[in-house]
């Protein structure tokens, strides 16, 4: 049992010492110690991809606000969001909108985790009406906040299906960047710890390089449970790099 003991001693140390000398060998170090590889923008193969920029999210009127308000006002979330979608547009790159929607068939489910509970039983995101045959009634909580449609409805902006749970596995999204021949994903919206953290997790997954705006999402923040912040130490993890909005907009002028 001792020799054992000692050998996983040595086999842990062995895997840490390899973890640093992969981080001193390889990408720049950051603050925590971890490698900071970032995403080297390339034209044409670069897309803003936001998760979720809708009413119930990101206005005092939606009915999530309670639960993600300060944490929105805090980092300045929808004028980032703002600020990402209008230089998409200025600088003629991808802006992929992944929304979030409960049509009357899907209130059906008959299970669910707790967060799809919560949003159920104060109806987040649900409409009267199906997405494909009347859209979001304008100004209901589905509906895209009222800035950010000159920048969604400009003929040019790919609108996913709506994902149903947190991640693009349950919609096109990843078809709508694969079809555009997209490897590299600036990634912000709503919410860092669920929507936007599943989506980056299966971007990663999928092979994309990606670049999470810390700034330009924000999350639920509860008694003992702040989302915002695990959702940065994960994505800080997962991610090839997180940044600010100014610095994703430096980075923008440029490489594009």
């Amino acid at each position: 049992m001792k020799n054992l003991i000692i050998l996983i001693s040595s086999c842990t140390a062995l895997f840490f010492s390899g973890v640093a000398a992969h981080a001193a060998d390889g990408a720049k170090k950051g603050g925590d110690g971890l490698p900071d590889p970032g995403v080297v923008f390339v034209k044409g193969q670069t897309a803003i991809v936001i998760t979720d920029p809708q009413i119930d999210f990101l206005s005092p009127d939606g009915v999530a606000w309670a639960l993600v308000g300060k944490s929105v006002t805090k980092n300045g979330t929808v004028e980032n969001i703002e600020k990402l979608m209008k230089i998409a547009g200025e600088k003629d790159i991808l802006l992929v909108i992944s929304p979030h929607f409960y049509a009357p068939q899907d209130l059906t489910f008959k299970h669910g985790g707790a967060l799809e509970h919560a949003m159920h039983g104060i109806k987040m995101f649900e409409s009267d009406e199906r997405l494909d045959q009347a859209g979001f009634k304008p100004s209901t909580g589905p509906d895209f906040m009222p800035q950010y449609k000159k920048y969604i409805n400009n003929g040019k902006t790919a609108v996913a299906n709506p994902h149903k749970v947190y991640g693009p596995e349950t919609n096109d999204t990843v078809l709508q960047l694969r079809k555009r021949n997209v490897s590299k994903i600036i990634l912000a919206g709503m919410s860092a710890n669920l929507c936007t953290e599943s989506h980056l997790r299966e971007f990663m997954e999928q092979g994309f390089e990606v670049l999470v705006v810390k700034d330009a999402t924000a999350a639920a923040q509860l008694p003992g449970m702040d989302g915002y912040a695990a959702a940065m130490t994960n994505v800080r993890m997962i991610a090839n790099g997180v940044r600010t909005t100014e610095e994703v907009l430096v980075q923008i002028n440029k490489e594009l």
